[in-house]
């Protein structure tokens, strides 16, 4: 197969305009850099006089959560998806070439919101932006039961009794930053029902109750 070009990609972005992008229609209608002083505030990061890695544009990181909303994609998928689709890439203002923020970077992002109390503020003020401009909004509307799956997490009873007490991971594990940032204390355990498959010939199916760990959508 022939490598893509530069053509090649633009006329694959036209298309997926002419079809519908809905993520296209919110760059037209949403001007995110309204969200970034209450972004800038709420995560507080550093100078960078410390040196380390400069973390990522906190708009670009919103808008993360933004298509995590949308398509009920736990960490893992959406960074698979930002990687392969090209409408990710267009609508986060990416390149082929450019850096793509991993699940742990997408967690440690919504975890550092969530603990400022934030990130329920900044969605509302998304979905007004989209009222205003006579879109439904999509997040919050989501079904209860569709669940965002987590990574497992293998902790002490000392460490779970923590997490249930509301501490965050820096309070946990204040002494193992690197242990701190894999940790997800926000995830918890919970049961969504289903039904198995009927046959033909035989009895009514039985409810199936499976325990997840993870978020709901909304």
């Amino acid at each position: 197969m022939s490598q893509p070009g530069f053509f090649d990609v633009d006329e694959r972005l036209k298309r997926l305009s002419d079809i519908g992008d809905q993520l296209e229609a919110y760059v037209r209608v949403v001007d995110f850099e309204i969200f970034r002083p209450d972004l800038v505030e709420a995560l507080n990061y550093s100078d960078g006089s410390k040196g380390g890695r400069p973390p990522f544009d906190p708009v670009l990181m919103f808008k993360i959560l933004v298509i995590q909303a949308q398509n009920s994609l736990s960490d893992d998928r959406t960074e698979f998806l930002i990687n392969d689709r090209l409408s990710f890439m267009r609508f986060l203002g990416l390149g082929l070439s450019d850096r793509v923020p991993d699940a742990k970077t997408i967690c440690a992002f919504r975890e550092r919101l969530t603990q400022s109390g934030a990130i329920d503020g900044l969605f509302a003020r998304f979905d007004g932006v989209l009222r205003e401009a006579g879109y439904i909004a999509m997040g919050g509307q989501l079904v209860d039961s569709t669940l965002i799956a987590a990574p497992k997490q293998r902790n002490s009873d000392g460490e779970k009794q923590a997490i249930k007490s509301g501490k965050s991971a820096r309070q946990i594990w204040p002494g193992q930053p690197n242990k701190a940032r894999q940790k997800d204390v926000n995830a918890r355990w919970t049961v969504q029902f289903g039904k198995a498959k009927a046959k033909p010939d035989g009895p009514k199916p039985l409810d199936i109750a499976i325990p997840t760990f993870g978020y709901k959508a909304h």
